[in-house]
């Protein structure tokens, strides 16, 4: 019934074909170089264009939506490049190319989630997409912006046929260090404290931590982040480098714990410190709203609220956006960029690419305006054992690699550290003490190769 439904409100536009070609050019280049891209099977029509790609049954009415249309196993590549579509061959008919690497159908294929549309059963207890369930993930591409290589590939082909198009500068050309207010503070409550006593943990420092300034809190490491993100910023500018602190303002389920409030005095100083201090305020959507996001609306009014400004970022919490269409609701409340794009389980390019994307629905093959960014890496991704369990020695040399065809692609970075995984004092939490110093290697690195 749901492929039927797809197949019957799924049309493809012409806007949309468009859109990721310019997207997969990805330089400024006159009009006439974007004209001279046709995708079509037309033969009558070749002679219009410079290039042909030649369009594979992946946008067939029949079987768009079903699984019969995922790609085939294992995949094919076109120079080096693993292929989704299409079939690995070019000619020359005349002075145009004619390509049957059916590009378009693949980028489609990952920055629209059509994956995740076509098999909503595979999720995780959180309702999430696994990424080791992704063809990136199983085909052992999730750490290559395929669809930044296919745009590498798109640029020789048109400079085959005569065009002079440059390639992107090998700069990073955004760095978002980015936080997710999941737990405030350690221990600022009665019944945190009793939590902690049943752990084991000394009553005396407990007992100090719960009547001393916040500040004092071993989980209140937003100073230390505001220390390494200036560093930053001295080096590679303020328009390069931006800090986001996502807040939540809403939800009522377990996994949305501790429900801190947006009125309460710690959390008013932070936010009021976050904001002195040039630090944009995104929503952090809740689980609850994860499974109902028709809650979204009403905790964005919340946040907006609080602060007294408007919010136009937003991360859902758990990273558990569950359906592509259900950020159609980030859009109706005023929402613009989203930083949910990152799996879980494992670091990498979820979308296909280092660079922001317009939305584009899978149902209808429309793009929209919000604006997502994907995450390159999420710290407790890197060490948690049901994740990608590495040491802090793999998990330097991965996030070094990330980092660098993210460079490569002119791209933009999205690192999301967590303020309670970075405290300096590991003896009242269960966290992991390389975390916070891999973050700090990291900005160093970036200070070097951005």
């Amino acid at each position: 019934m749901m492929s039927e439904m797809i197949t019957e409100r799924f049309k493809l536009n012409e806007e949309t074909i468009r859109y990721i070609i310019h997207f997969l050019i990805a330089v400024k280049v006159p009009d006439e170089v974007y004209n001279a891209v046709g995708y079509t099977a037309d033969k009558d029509l070749y002679k219009n264009y410079n290039i042909i790609i030649n369009p594979s049954l992946f946008f067939h009415e029949k079987i768009y939506g079903t699984h019969s249309n995922l790609p085939i196993l294992p995949l094919k590549q076109i120079e080096g490049v693993p292929l989704l579509y299409g079939k690995p061959q070019t000619f020359w008919a005349g002075e145009t190319l004619i390509v049957y690497a059916d590009i378009i159908a693949s980028a489609f294929f990952m920055l629209s989630r059509y994956e995740e549309m076509v098999r909503p059963a595979v999720r995780d207890e959180h309702g999430r997409f696994p990424g080791k369930e992704s063809i990136a993930g199983r085909m052992g591409f999730i750490n290559r912006p395929i669809v930044d290589e296919y745009g590498k590939i798109l640029r020789r082909w048109l400079r085959s046929t005569g065009f002079e198009i440059p390639e992107p500068g090998k700069s990073i050309k955004k760095i978002y260090l980015t936080h997710d207010l999941d737990m405030p503070f350690f221990c600022r409550s009665w019944k945190s404290v009793i939590r902690e006593l049943m752990r084991g943990t000394n009553a005396l420092s407990l007992l100090r931590i719960r009547t001393g300034q916040p500040e004092a809190d071993p989980f209140y490491t937003f100073p230390w982040f505001d220390i390494q993100a200036r560093k930053l910023q001295l080096t590679v500018g303020n328009k390069r480098c931006k800090s986001i602190l996502f807040v939540r303002a809403g939800g009522s389920t377990p996994q949305d714990k501790p429900h801190y409030k947006l009125k309460s005095h710690p959390i008013r100083k932070l936010l009021t410190a976050s904001i002195n201090n040039n630090i944009s305020i995104g929503l952090h959507s809740s689980y609850e709203a994860g499974i109902n996001p028709g809650l979204i609306a009403q905790e964005h009014n919340n946040l907006e609220n609080a602060i007294i400004q408007p919010v136009k970022y937003n991360r859902h919490h758990y990273l558990s956006s569950r359906d592509p269409r259900d950020m159609e609701e980030l859009e109706k409340a005023g929402i613009t960029d989203d930083f949910t794009m990152g799996y879980a389980d494992v670091a990498g390019f979820r979308l296909g690419t280092t660079r922001p994307v317009r939305r584009i629905d899978p149902y209808t093959g429309i793009v929209n305006s919000l604006k997502l960014h994907s995450i390159t890496v999420m710290d407790c991704t890197l060490n948690e054992q049901k994740y990608m369990n590495m040491t802090s020695h793999e998990a330097e040399v991965y996030c070094f690699d990330l980092i660098d065809k993210v460079k490569e692609m002119n791209g933009e970075l999205v690192l999301l550290w967590h303020n309670n995984l970075v405290t300096d004092n590991p003896q009242l939490t269960r966290t992991v003490p390389w975390l916070r110093s891999l973050y700090s290697k990291l900005i160093e690195h970036l200070m070097i190769n951005a």
